[in-house]
């Protein structure tokens, strides 16, 4: 694939991951969007439908990943980095989720922040911003022959 193509598909794939979040009102239940515009501080949660909630939660988490992982493979081809992307993002769906639906259900929400931020890793592209740049560095690392790839 030619360089230019490539920075326009990166380009088209970061522009998805802009569309699933700026068009996720109407298409996914997410009663904790409009809680934590409020005054969060002092209000309890809304009620939840947690299977609802966790579906909508498990698809965009699953929209995200795929297009990250377009993403991660475009910048690098290297199916090595794809296939350990892939099992990254599949543990940290599960401990997330896991955590998240033991702090919901089990009415841990003293600490909201905590509430906050694991549900900001579901539903954002974040661990895109934390891989990219270790699998540029390393490449960078393996360039220099400081690493062995096999390591």
């Amino acid at each position: 694939m030619k360089k230019p193509l490539q920075i326009v598909l990166i380009g088209v794939l970061f522009l998805m991951l802009v569309a699933v979040r700026a068009f996720v009102q109407p298409y996914f239940y997410d009663p904790l969007i409009e809680y934590f515009k409020s005054d969060y501080l002092h209000s309890v949660l809304p009620q939840l439908n947690l299977t609802l909630f966790f579906l909508n939660i498990f698809f965009r988490y699953a929209l995200n990943t795929i297009i990250s992982l377009a993403i991660i493979y475009l910048f690098f081809k290297n199916i090595s980095v794809l296939k350990f992307s892939l099992k990254f993002y599949i543990l940290a769906f599960v401990l997330l989720s896991l955590l998240f639906f033991i702090v919901l259900k089990f009415n841990l929400n003293k600490g909201y922040m905590l509430i906050f931020y694991v549900r900001r890793f579901l539903i954002h592209p974040l661990f895109l911003l934390l891989l990219l740049p270790a699998f540029y560095y390393q490449k960078l690392i393996l360039k220099k022959g400081i690493l062995k790839e096999g390591n």
